[in-house]
Formats: structure tokens, sequence, C-alpha cells
């Protein structure tokens, strides 16, 4: 029976802690019955969650805690977790495993015995290790390490009922040091320098002597900003470092208790999936599969739900079944006026705000949703990013920010919150520009493919060619002047598998419950902004300051000013108006190109706008504008020009 969070105190504190894609977010939720979202590359739990449980009569609370490699931290991920169990030790730490790859577990295993925490070890994927011909003795590896170890199928429940009584036998690590001699010392040394109530001070200890910055950080902010804690000298007569040694010290007694509680049956062929896996990372089939891939995507987000699924809820659902009623009980309780408008006028809550929220943007991101739930199910995101980490290069990033790029192209305010699963606050801000500035979200890009369809092909390369030089060229820039260097691409690439439709579905539900609880409000607001400045005139100034920036500079006709100032205010707004204007003939071939090239790549719609700040502060989000703003209204001066000196599209 699961406790209710707001009616029981958990007395009890347990914490899952594992490397990334082990399954510890498929076990909190079998342990707490609390949803988090389940991934098949690292990164995706990059909050601590928390949830109660009850596990053998007893309130517990159970911690998600972000993948770790080490409790040496490689990303900010890796420091909230080793924080987190400083700071808050639990009473048991359970650690999360692939059971295909004990060797490395067992490395992070030794590490996190230097807590002193009663633990227990839970070999997941375990149905995978049995199909590569791997077995573990359960009882070996029990007796070499000293406390409960536990084989877990996590997606089926398989193991997990042992799990919760092996909690209740947890014991601390009471297997053999790993400690050389002389590391012992040093650390013996170091221990005698921290305060006398420091948490975990094995773990303080050890970090201090192998120079990690960030541990100085947290002591200082954990002791009052005393002073810092210097172990240079302990430091200096290890030739290779003390952290080295320890880690090769780890690997052996790793591998030694590994060799003696596991082993390998013969010649298990690699199912076709796992030849599949290793052909996607091949840069030709990786390519030729990233372009079905996205051609798919396009099919199923960008025609399917953005045109069929959208002009029903929008017209038949929206326009004449919901619309009709509710505008006939407003006219019959409020007189005409501006509050009446405020609801269910032009630009009103309601006509406009819920209408864009629910009939257009929601069936184009549960369809995205839907599709990318699907991708990282199968683990094929990883090989993605491993394709294209070396086109990021060029831009200071690495093959991870191919994660948020990919939303983008969903909806660019769920996008810029899913940066988080970034490394550093510098890949953030360069990803944060780079989607504001030319990644189209679904919903616009559908409006632009409509437009595009109806010019020549070389049109529509131009637009391509436009914004793919403005991305490359400003993130190079932007790379170059954001201070800091590249992080080292570290990823996990899980086995391709089968998605399973129970995964696809609660994924998606919990993001389209996030796209409702967070987004909605923001298009809400944007609404009531647009609202607010047209009827105090600012919406008719702003237009007016534009116009001669959009007729001269641009060459295009006065009435696209309202396109691209609505076009903040919802990106598919602005292509629709230059649809309009296009159907109306007052684009030639040559303007349409123009006009997407500058929507494409002019402001990011205000919910993401306002998103923007809320993660990366107002002073960023307002220079991440000016400078997409200018940018964008470049290249378009820039294409019009272009086009003029080659006589036209052809």
């Amino acid at each position: 029976m699961l406790l209710s969070e707001s009616k029981t105190v958990a007395t009890l504190r347990l914490a899952l802690v594992g490397q990334p894609n082990v399954g510890k977010s498929v076990l909190f939720q079998a342990l707490t019955g609390r949803y988090v979202t389940v991934s098949n590359y690292p990164g995706t739990t990059v909050e601590i969650a928390r949830g109660v449980g009850d596990l053998g009569g007893r309130a517990w609370q159970v911690v998600d805690t972000p993948g770790i490699r080490s409790l040496l931290p490689r990303s900010e991920d890796e420091v909230a977790t080793r924080n987190h169990l400083l700071e808050e030790p639990p009473d048991v730490l359970v650690q999360i495993a692939d059971a295909k790859d004990l060797r490395r577990a067992l490395r992070l295993t030794l590490e996190l015995a230097r807590l002193g925490r009663p633990m227990v070890l839970v070999l997941n994927l375990a149905d995978e290790a049995r199909a590569r011909g791997l077995g573990v003795s359960v009882e070996k590896l029990t007796a070499a390490l000293g406390f409960p170890v536990v084989e877990t199928v996590a997606v089926t429940g398989e193991g997990v009922a042992e799990l919760r009584r092996a909690i209740g036998a947890a014991l601390p690590y009471a297997g053999p040091p790993a400690d050389p001699p002389e590391v012992a010392r040093a650390l013996h040394s170091a221990l005698r320098r921290l305060p006398a109530d420091c948490p975990s001070p094995g773990v303080v200890a050890e970090m201090l002597l192998a120079g990690e910055p960030t541990m100085g950080r947290w002591l200082r902010r954990r002791f009052n900003g005393g002073a810092p804690i210097d172990c240079d000298d302990l430091r200096r007569p290890f030739h290779a470092g003390p952290e080295i040694l320890l880690a090769s010290s780890r690997r052996m007694l790793a591998d030694e208790i590994a060799a003696r509680a596991s082993w390998r049956t013969g010649g298990a062929a690699p199912a076709w999936l796992d030849r599949l896996g290793m052909l996607l990372l091949q840069p030709a089939a990786g390519i030729a599969a990233a372009v079905v891939a996205l051609l798919a995507l396009y099919e199923f987000v960008g025609v399917f739900a953005a045109t069929t699924a959208v002009n029903f809820i929008e017209n038949t659902v929206f326009g004449a079944w919901l619309l009709p009623p509710v505008k006939a009980a407003f006219d019959a309780v409020l007189p005409p006026g501006w509050f009446r408008d405020m609801w269910v006028g032009d630009m009103g809550l309601i006509t406009m705000g819920l209408t864009y929220a629910l009939a257009i943007i929601l069936p184009v991101v549960t369809a995205f949703f839907l599709f990318f739930s699907v991708l990282e199910d199968s683990g094929y995101l990883p090989r993605l990013s491993v394709l294209l980490d070396r086109l990021f290069r060029p831009l200071g990033l690495n093959g991870k920010a191919v994660f948020p790029m990919v939303l983008g192209l969903g909806c660019g305010t769920m996008a810029t919150l899913t940066t988080r699963v970034l490394d550093t606050r510098r890949e953030r801000l360069l990803v944060t520009l780079l989607i504001a500035l030319a990644v189209p979200c679904s919903a616009q890009l559908g409006v632009v493919m409509g437009l595009l369809s109806g010019i020549s092909a070389a049109g529509a390369g131009v637009w391509l060619a436009a914004i793919l030089a403005s991305f490359f060229s400003i993130g190079w820039a932007a790379g170059r002047l954001v201070p800091g260097g590249r992080v080292p691409f570290w990823i996990e690439i899980p086995p391709l598998r089968w998605p399973r439709a129970d995964n696809i579905l609660m994924k998606t539900q919990a993001r389209v419950w996030w796209y409702l609880r967070e987004a909605v409000p923001y298009f809400l607001a944007g609404t009531l902004a647009m609202f607010i400045l047209d009827r105090t005139g600012g919406l008719r100034a702003l237009e007016t300051s534009l116009s001669p920036v959009v007729t001269g500079w641009l060459g295009l006709p006065r009435e696209a000013t309202f396109a691209l100032v609505s076009g903040f205010l919802k990106r598919d707004y602005g292509a629709a108006g230059f649809y309009a204007l296009a159907r109306r003939g007052l684009l030639s071939p040559e303007q349409i190109v123009v006009s997407l090239v500058t929507l494409t790549l002019f402001l990011p719609c205000l919910a993401q706008f306002l998103l923007m700040i809320k993660e990366r502060g107002a002073r960023t989000a307002f220079a991440v504008a000016g400078v997409v703003t200018l940018v964008a209204l470049g290249a378009g001066g820039a294409t019009r020009a272009a086009l003029a000196a080659i006589g036209g599209l052809p």
C-alpha cells in the first residue's frame, strides 16, 4: 500500500543512486507510485525527485537522484547528487546498476561505500544480461560486499518484491578496503583537518585530497564561510595524484569481485537489435536513419498533427462546437466593452489564448511528445547524439545538445526547459540562444512548409541555406564569446530496444500534463499582454516603429509588420499572417522567402521568452532577444539583397 505524502511524515530516507540509464526512475515509480520521466539517455532526471512509499510497514521518503558515474563530479547533475548524499545522508542507500556491466557498477559501489551508509545493490536489466549469456551469483556477491544484492527487471516488476525486503536488511559495506596504504595515510591526515561535525567525512576528505574544486565551495557554504581547507601539501608527494591511485585500486578490486561472482555462458550470438544498434552508430547508416526519422517526424507532426488534427480541433471542436455557446453566454452576462473583449474578443483569453494553447499547440506537441517518446524508449536518441557530436563541436557544444534542439522542433518553450539536461550553464545559454534563433516549432514549421510548397524548390533552398548559415555562424561566434570551454562528450549508449507501449504512453502523458500546467499559463499571459498593448495603442505604436524597417530594409508591404509583431505572441500566427498576405497576392515569391527567413529567425513566442526569463534570468533573456532580433533583420535584408543581385528566383 502506498502512503500519501500529505498524510504521512516519512521518518526514514532512502536514496536511489546509480549511473545514467540504469532504470532508477522506473524503480522510483515502483516504490512510490509517482511517475518520473523514464528515458534511454542520460540526463533526463536532472532534478532530485521525492516520493513516499510504504516499505515493510514503515513510511520512507524515497529520493531519485540524477545519474552519476563517480562521486568526483564531471557535471552539475553529479554535483547535485553528491551534495544531496552529504547534506541528507540516507538511512539506506540503494545503488541501481546495469547487470550487463558489473565491473563498472562495482567501481561506483566502492566509492559509495565511503559514505558508510547501509546499502543494497540492485542489478537491474537482468533480462538483458541473461539474453547476452551473462550470469551473476547473487549469493557470492552478497558475501563479498557484506550487504544484500538483488536482481531486477524494473519495467516488468521482476525482483521488486525482493528489493522491498532487502531494504529492511541493508548493511554497510564490509568487503576488503580499496585504499592503497599511502592514500590511506593521506586520507587520515585530511580527515583531521575537517570540522568535527562534517557529514560523511570520508567522502569529503577524498574529494579534498583529489583537489575537487566544488568541494571547497560546499564546505564554505556548509560551515558559514570558514577558511578553505588546503590539502595541496598532502597531494604533493603523489606523482600521479592520489585520486588516480585510488581509482586504479578500486578498479582492480571491482574486477576481482566481479570475476569471482559472475560468468559468461558460451557463444550467445548478438540479437539482431544489437547488430542494428551498432550499425546505427556508423556514419552512412546512421545518417540515412536520421533522415528517415526526421522525415517520419515531419509527416507525423508537421503534416498529420499540425494540419489534419489542428484543422479539425480548431475549426470544428472549438470553432463550431465550443466557442459559439461560450461567446453567447458572455454576451448574455456582460455588456459590450473591454472586460468582455478581454475574454471573448478577437484577442480574448478564451477565443485566442485557450484556443491557441489547446486547439493549435496541444495537438502538435502531443504528437511530438509521442514520437519523441518512441525514439528515446527505443534507445535511438543517444546514437543520434553520437553522430551529431562532431557537428556541434565548432559551436562549443557536444552531442547532448541534440536533445533540446530536436525537442525545439515540437515546442520551443518545452525545449528551453529541457536545456537543463546539459552539463554546464554555458551550454544551456548557448543552446537557449540557438533554439530562440533558428529552431522553428512544429506549429510554425507547418505553416512555413505550406508557404514554401507554393514557390519553387530554389526558394525553399534559399530559406534553408539562410537559416543554417545564421545558425552556424551565430553559434560559432557565441561559442567563442561566451566564457568557458567545451565539455568532453560522455554519454551512455543503451541497447536498442522495442519501445514499450506503456512507457511511451506514460511519458507522453507526463509531458502533456507538464505542458498544460507550465506552458498554458504563459500563453494566457502572452494573450493578455497583447490585448493590453492593443487597447492602449502600444501595438499600433510598435507596428509604426517597425514599418520603415519592414518596408525599407526588408522590402515587404506595410501589412507584413503586423505579421512580425503577432509572431512574437505566437510564432505560427506570424507565419499565418504571411500566408494570408501571400494568398491575397501581396507577396512575390522573393518576398515570401525574405519574410520566412526573417520570421523564422525572429523573436521566439512570448511564452518561450517568459520561460527564458524564468530559466536564464531577465538580463540574459533580453540579451538573447536583442541578438535574435538583429540577426533576423540582418539575415532578412541580406537575403533580399542576394535575391536582387541574382535577378530573383528561377
